[in-house]
Formats: C-alpha cells, structure tokens, sequence
C-alpha cells in the first residue's frame, strides 16, 4: 500500500520542528528535564519509589495545566476519588478544568478519553490498569505492555502526550517487562531521601530533549514546590568556623551546585578502624585516605573517619575528591578551612589533581556565590594543596602540616 498525505515520505529539509514543539507544564523545574515542556503525542514514563511524591507533582501539574484552561484527564488507578480530592484540596489544586477518574479498566480509561478529550492525560499507575483482553492479573509482563502499547497508540493518533506513573522494584529499576522502558518517548525517576524534604527528577531517556538535566524540588506541608535556585540547600549556615568542612562545586545534570563535604577523624582504639560515609561513595573516600597517608604523610590509617555531605544530598562524580581529601585533612589537625575557598578536582593514586569536565562552569559558579579563591587541578599535587589550603586557614595551626 502506497502512503498519502502525511505519511508521505519527504526530504528532511522539508521537516520543521514546530512538528514536535513543547507545550509547558507550567512547573519549570519539570520543564527542565523534559527539554522545554510536553511534546503534543509524548508518552512519559514517571518512576519512583513508594510515597517519594510522584501523585503529588503530578497532581499539581495537573493543577497548572488546567488553570492554563487546558482539559486534563487524571485516572487514579491507586487511590480513590476521595483520597485525590483531598489532597488537591490540599495543594489548593481545583480546577473545572482537571477531571478526575478512579478506574483500573483500561476499555473504561479509553472510554474516558474519548468522552472528556482532554489535552493531557495522567494514569497512575500503568501497573495498577488491567486490559479485558487478557486474563492474567494487574501488574504481570503482558498486562503491562498489553495497556501500555493501547495507550501509546492513542496518544500517536490523537497527539495527546500522557504521563505514565510506574513502580520500581527493590533495586530501584522500572518494574514490568524492560520493553516498557523502550516504548514510552521519556523515562523520567523521581528520587529523594524520605527522611528529608529535598527531591530530583532526572531524565533517563529522552527523545525531546537531553538527558543530563535535572529538576530540584522541595516538600512541604502545602504540597511540592520548585527550587529553581538550590545553591545553598547544601551548606551550612553557621557563623562559626569549624575544622573538618570543605565545599566543592559538583554538577546536577547542567546544573552547578555548591555542595559542602564534612569529615570527622577521631582516635581509634579498634583493631579495624571505621569509615562510615554519607552522600558520597564509600571507594572513592577509602582510596582519598590511602593517597593523603601515603603521598601527603597525613596519619589516617589508626582512626575513625566520617564523611558526611550537608542536605542528603548524593555526589559521586569524581570532582569532589579534593574537597573530600581537604575536609579530612582538616578534621584531622583540627584546623578550620577558609569559608572563602572552594575545592575542585579529582585526586589520582599518584597524588595529583587532575582536571574535570565543565570547569569553567564550575569556577563561574563560585565565583557568583562569593568564593574569592578556588583551589583546581592548576594545583600540583594533593601535598602543595593541604599545604595552601592551611595557609589561608583563618585559624592557623599550632602543628605543622605534616
């Protein structure tokens, strides 16, 4: 069969790409990710851990949406009418315009979407809907990809984007067949320590946009709200000078953030001394204290160390080792650091800084946060940094460096 019309094969150049333009969600964080706002036709797949807050941005992304008198259609497979209502009540996200189904049948759902012709469409969650053709339960393989291709195609054919919300498994992986994730047009995870109110939306997959961008947010009683500026939710806010604190500028997506990286050394009276770490790679800070024992003569082996970043928030790209190596040599002789100086730069075995991506980046950042001097790879080697780094101590040591 010979195509026509559209689907008429056409030279590239002929293409434009208002084909495929984004429509804002009306939360720029989440904007970010997705590269500018919802593709018309996209399928997005959310994911998450449990009660990490994926109902709740969705929802209030709903809200926007709606209030920008666009139709949007919200089946809650999960939770019941009332329970949404409440907690919509709640963000103070009521619209006329946000239209609210409780319904796990995926002939009723298309039922829905037919008859309500919203411009957006949000099931939570695509594991929890069950397609009449099959008779194995909700959630298995085949009902997941069976609803999840029903809903791609209607999206397809009528240029509606819908958001599907997905469960993870204990290792945090998309739960269901791997197909699903090569399906939908955008893998989004939503991520967050439950134990603090921080969030992160970061793109996996994204056929719109990059994928090295990522979405800050904050809970709080009202609901989730953006953090467009999140340059000091990871460092302290004391006045006073503390030995054993150190601040790098690490990289979020695109996004530079100062991040403060605290250590401890006390004595140990134990055969095997401890390392316990938080928010930073347990490795990277054991092969930190071989190179500042061996190459900067720094006694670290006999003591208990503790590596700790400020907020919860997790590093791990290779940046941050020279922060991390300065905060332990700190702690260790109990000198404080110059609030006034930033670290950056990964430290190899052999004890030198080695440059890292998107320098520039980074020095423009602390420059912008008021850091007067930024300690780099231009610095020979982790010896000569400890040394300059205590130099600019405001509270000079009684001890010699090494």
């Amino acid at each position: 069969m010979i195509p026509s019309g559209d689907k008429t094969a056409k030279p590239i150049s002929q293409h434009t790409g208002s084909e495929s333009g984004h429509i804002p969600s009306g939360v720029g964080e989440f904007d970010r990710v997705l590269g500018g706002g919802i593709v018309p036709g996209a399928v997005i797949l959310l994911s998450g851990e449990p009660g990490v807050g994926k109902s709740t941005l969705l929802l209030d992304m709903a809200a926007h949406v709606a209030r920008a008198g666009k139709k949007v259609l919200y089946v809650s497979a999960e939770e019941s009418a009332g329970q949404v209502y409440l907690r919509a009540s709640r963000t103070q996200g009521l619209d006329d315009n946000l239209f609210l189904a409780n319904e796990t049948d995926l002939g009723t759902v298309l039922g829905h979407i037919d008859q309500v012709q919203p411009e957006l469409v949000i099931v939570d969650s695509i594991q929890t809907v069950t397609s009449g053709v099959l008779e194995s339960t909700a959630g298995g393989v085949a009902q997941v990809r069976e609803v999840a291709a029903t809903l791609i195609r209607v999206a397809k054919n009528s240029a509606v984007p819908i958001i599907l919300v997905g469960h993870v498994t204990k290792d945090g992986q998309v739960a269901g067949p791997r197909t699903l994730e090569h399906l939908v047009d955008v893998v989004c995870h939503f991520e967050g320590d439950r134990q603090t109110s921080l969030r992160f939306v970061r793109a996996l997959k994204n056929r719109f946009g990059p994928t090295d961008e990522v979405g800050c947010f904050e809970m709080t009683g009202e609901g989730i709200v953006e953090v467009p500026d999140p340059s000091s939710l990871f460092r302290s806010h004391s006045a006073k000078t503390v030995s054993g604190t150190c601040t790098t500028i690490a990289l979020e997506g695109r996004r530079a953030l100062p991040v403060e990286i605290q250590a401890l050394v006390v004595p140990s009276t134990a055969a095997q001394p401890r390392r316990v770490v938080n928010g930073v790679e347990s490795s990277r800070v054991a092969m930190i204290l071989a190179v500042l024992e061996r190459r900067a003569g720094l006694p670290v082996s006999s003591a208990d160390v503790y590596v700790s970043t400020v907020g919860g928030i997790k590093v791990h790209e290779p940046a941050t080792d020279l922060a991390i190596a300065l905060a332990i040599a700190s702690a260790s002789k109990d000198v404080p650091l110059s609030h006034e100086m930033a670290a950056i730069g990964e430290i190899s075995l052999a004890g030198e800084i080695r440059a890292v991506t998107q320098a520039g980046q980074r020095a423009s950042e602390a420059a912008r946060l008021g850091f007067s001097s930024v300690l780099d790879h231009t610095t020979p080697g982790i010896h000569e940094a400890i040394t300059h780094a205590f130099s600019t101590s405001p509270q000079k040591s009684k001890k010699p460096a090494f």
